[in-house]
């Protein structure tokens, strides 16, 4: 996020991505990106989302192990009836 924001003056001077990029240390596609996910997004917004994402990838792995557990079960509880 800090990186983007000092993104944003030499874009008003009128650099290239490229160039930005360059300055930056990342390539010119990892900027678009960033530039599309974060753009209009103050700091405090985008740790939310980080912190959203990295929550929902928690809790899908944690329904994927609940499915794997009930599946084991029904298995078990086939052999036993």
């Amino acid at each position: 996020m800090r990186k983007l924001r000092r993104a944003d003056e030499p874009a008003a001077e009128g650099k290239t991505g490229e160039e930005i990029a360059a300055e930056l240390g990342v390539s010119a596609a990892t900027l678009y990106n960033w530039r599309r996910a974060y753009g209009g997004m103050d700091p405090d917004a985008a740790k939310e989302l980080k912190e959203l994402r990295e929550q929902n990838g928690r809790l899908k792995r944690l329904l994927a192990e609940a499915e794997l557990e009930k599946d084991a079960l029904r298995e078990v509880a086939k052999g036993k009836f």
